[in-house]
């Protein structure tokens, strides 16, 4: 009853562990204690079953019960006796919640509110998870099967994530796991008594068992490879390594699509730079709209302005396809409001969590809830699906202001939300507050304000278009721009943001697509070149207000308002209400054939948030030191068994260099071939070094070799079996066996013969009878080296585990609980 008991907490505690995924859901804790209370309540009800002795059924009943009268507490619907005896009532609130729960789940992203209806589905999920569990590891005795409804809690954030799942709530998960199959396995092996290891020794009380640690090593391997393999494989997205290399990128992109994961996830800024700086053009959207001359295309923005730049906040809203918000609500005097429609069709180029649509949409189709707007940002988003390959249409208001309404607009208040969080800065630059002291002085307007700020960045004060930024010595990106004066659409849109920020007026970095140059009739073909970044501006009563600094010769279908002129053009704009497009001339290009692009540098410069695009260096160096590195590895063992043979023929050649006899003439032809005075000693080494090569070239030639058998018996055997059609090989081996068997067994050791070309006799013949393929391994890949590391290795791990097995047992006579159980048994 007590290992029951053990097991049933266990179980209980497992489960909580198997929910830790769940943390990537919700923005607090709420649900872990809730859940938390539901499981203690579930495994106290559990137990007590137990104590009566109740049947299986019984218990299960006990635990529903259980849970149901925790669900009461928690989440009351006001008609309950004694505060957490259910009514019907009861059953009818918690029918509402779970409607509600399947709404919410198609209005909220991750990560999600604290709301009754999510709260509830969760704690009811937890519990009855915490009900299967106790059933199949207590009653049923089956741990190993609780792993699949612990997986069924691991399974909800990987639906509702488009980026990973964090690899730290799984490895908490599976530690979980883990711990309630040892305590089961422990449970086990107490019911049978004491423990033995393979030898015959007791196992004491506080020595852990053999087996079970050889357990738990694999289960902690297991789960290790489990996290890390996914993380390591090339093209598999890890949430962790996202989390550890965002906004760490080099600005460079394959020119095809853009980041999966919301646009909180991704940097949008190296993003953006490493599609314009593709040489490949690739389509990614179609867009047909009824506006004669609309706006930029959109799909992002970035508002938190961070000590390295403007980051993007995960956005939050409704589901697209209930009622959007109405602009024509803050419509006043002199702002024209037109209603237009649009279809886009997304290619499949292009694929992220992020749906491109013009700026305040009203209605969408061919849409599903999971795709999600935030009337903040006025982005449309999605936690679960992309946008790749997708055609959507939806109506859109297009706002135009003109400057006078724009002048009549009032500064925000210095508490409004709005001016808080998007007028903040990361710490004060002297550079940027003097000249913005100096931009804005005897301005009595936001709007003058921004407009001066607006026209600071033209060609008259040095500006200029390039796809490159220069590098400074300030070692502030944002000081080194205002100076050097060079770059393009993201350093234009990031400093003026920047700049209307430190005047206190509030401003964000939007992120789309412009016009481009393909056009037909009312449809537009956009490009990973037509890619683009502007600043929007916050007004008191009309909204976000888009200002676009970029020069326009740089960027094809720029497009121009009445509020805010083309700076650098040769005449004034037309004053008006509608807008204009710059001619998309042959120079007005941002692409890399444009002549804009012919002096493309790789310094560094203000990137705010993003990098530096730069020029892609060749890839066939790379491919060629990986291709010489991959030879220079499959080389070493040919290596190896060459310096192998050359070293054993330089003794086996030792018998032709002895010293003659005494009252012999050095220079006499008898001394050259027979010799009475070698060295024993010398002799003996000769001889099994060519013994040795004579084995090596065996293996390598696919000869069986028994190390049982005397030189002289191998030596026949080889010659029964493979050289008896060869005269010199069958000579030359049987040479090789007397030499090795007088070396090992007789006083004195062969001497005077030539022992090099009977091995050189034994592998010409080896060689003619192999096929090509023998020949081919042992030249490349000798087979006698790879057994030689083969055995080298394990011979190593063994002494390896045999240490780690004496340095373990001397640390165990100092456990704790072998003192405790040795001072028990006295």
């Amino acid at each position: 009853m007590i290992a029951s008991r053990n097991i049933g907490a266990v179980a209980a505690a497992a489960t909580l562990l198997a929910a830790a995924p769940l943390s990537a859901i919700f923005q607090t804790w709420t649900w872990l204690i809730q859940s938390a209370i539901a499981v203690a309540v579930v495994a106290g009800v559990a137990a007590l079953t137990r104590l009566v002795r109740a049947p299986l059924w019984g218990q299960v009943l006990g635990m529903l019960a259980a849970l149901l009268l925790a669900l009461t507490w928690l989440f009351p619907s006001g008609s309950e006796l004694l505060t957490f005896l259910p009514t019907p009532g009861t059953i009818g609130h918690f029918a509402d919640l779970l409607s509600g729960s399947m709404q919410d789940m198609r209005s909220y992203g991750v990560e999600v509110p604290d709301t009754d209806p999510l709260l509830f589905i969760t704690v009811l999920g937890v519990g009855g998870v915490a009900v299967l569990v106790d059933v199949l590891t207590v009653g049923l005795h089956r741990p190993a099967l609780a792993g699949l409804p612990m997986l069924a809690i691991y399974s909800v954030p990987v639906a509702v994530y488009v980026d990973s799942v964090p690899a730290v709530p799984f490895v908490v998960g599976a530690a979980g796991y883990l711990w309630l199959l040892v305590t089961d396995n422990v449970g086990r092996v107490r019911r049978f008594g004491r423990r033995f290891t393979g030898d015959g020794r007791d196992v004491d009380v506080w020595e852990a068992s053999p087996l079970a640690s050889a357990g738990r090593r694999l289960a902690v391997v297991g789960v290790a490879l489990a996290v890390a393999l996914p993380l390591a494989v090339p093209g598999m997205a890890g949430g962790l390594l996202d989390t550890l290399t965002e906004g760490t990128g080099n600005g460079t992109g394959n020119g095809r699509s853009g980041s999966g994961g919301a646009s909180g996830r991704i940097d949008l800024f190296a993003s953006l730079a490493g599609q314009l700086n593709q040489s490949e053009v690739a389509d990614l959207v179609k867009v047909t709209t009824t506006e004669p001359n609309p706006f930029y295309l959109r799909y992002a923005v970035a508002d938190e302005l961070r000590p390295n730049g403007f980051q993007a906040r995960t956005p939050s809203g409704r589901a697209v396809n209930r009622d959007l918000p109405n602009p024509n609500e803050r419509a006043g005097p002199g702002v024209q409001q037109t209603e237009y429609r649009a279809t886009v069709e997304v290619t499949k180029n292009l694929s992220m969590s992020l749906m491109p649509v013009y700026a305040e949409p009203t209605r969408t189709d061919d849409l599903s809830g999971n795709w999600l707007y935030d009337p903040n940002q006025q982005v449309v988003f999605s936690n679960r699906e992309s946008s790749r390959g997708r055609k959507y249409s939806f109506d859109y208001i297009r706002s135009t202001y003109t400057p006078a309404v724009l002048r009549a607009a009032r500064s925000l208040p210095a508490d409004h939300p709005v001016r808080r969080q998007l007028t903040a800065t990361p710490g004060t630059v002297p550079e940027v507050e003097e000249l913005v002291k100096g931009l804005v002085q005897g301005k009595r307007t936001d709007y003058d304000r921004v407009l001066a700020i607006y026209q600071h960045f033209s060609a008259d004060n040095g500006f200029s278009y390039r796809l490159s930024t220069q590098s400074g010595s300030s070692g502030q990106d944002i000081v080194n721009f205002l100076t050097n004066k060079v770059g393009y659409c993201q350093q234009y849109a990031a400093a003026m943001a920047w700049l209307v920020r430190t005047a206190g007026i509030p401003a964000r970095v939007a992120f789309g697509f412009t016009n481009g140059s393909k056009r037909d009739g009312d449809t537009y073909t956009l490009t990973n070149l037509n890619l683009h970044a502007w600043t929007e501006v916050y007004f008191d009563g009309i909204g976000w207000v888009p200002f676009d600094a970029t020069p326009s010769y740089g960027v094809p279908g720029s497009t121009r308002s009445a509020w805010a002129p083309d700076t650098d053009a040769p005449e004034p704009s037309t004053p008006g209400t509608g807008t204009t497009d710059t001619p998309a001339g042959p120079d007005a290009t941002a692409g890399p054939a444009g002549p804009d692009n012919a002096d493309r540098d790789t310094d560094s410069g203000l990137s705010l948030g993003g990098q530096t695009p730069t020029e892609e260096p060749p890839v066939w160096p790379w491919w060629a030191a990986g291709l010489l590195a991959l030879l220079v590895l499959l080389a070493v063992p040919a290596l190896r068994r060459l310096a192998l043979r050359r070293r054993r023929s330089g003794r086996a050649a030792g018998g032709t260099a002895a010293t003659p006899a005494v009252g012999e003439e050095a220079g006499a032809p008898e001394a050259r071939v027979v010799v009475v005075g070698a060295d024993a000693t010398q002799a003996r080494a000769d001889a099994h070094a060519a013994w040795a090569e004579l084995l090596d070239t065996l293996v390598d030639f696919q000869v069986r070799v028994d190390l049982t058998e005397t030189p002289r018996a191998t030596a026949d055997r080889l010659v029964r079996e493979s050289l008896a059609d060869d005269v010199d090989a069958v000579g030359a081996a049987r040479l090789l066996g007397r030499a090795e068997e007088r070396a090992r067994y007789a006083r004195d050791p062969l001497t005077g013969e030539r022992l090099l070309p009977a091995l050189r006799a034994v592998r010409n013949a080896l060689a003619a009878r192999a096929n090509r393929r023998t020949r081919v391994l042992a030249a490349l890949l000798p087979p006698s080296v790879l057994l030689r590391w083969r055995t080298a290795l394990a011979d190593n791990s063994s002494r390896m585990v045999a240490l780690t097995g004496r340095a373990r047992y001397r640390l165990l006579r100092w456990n704790p609980r072998r003192l405790l159980a040795d001072r028990a048994a006295r």
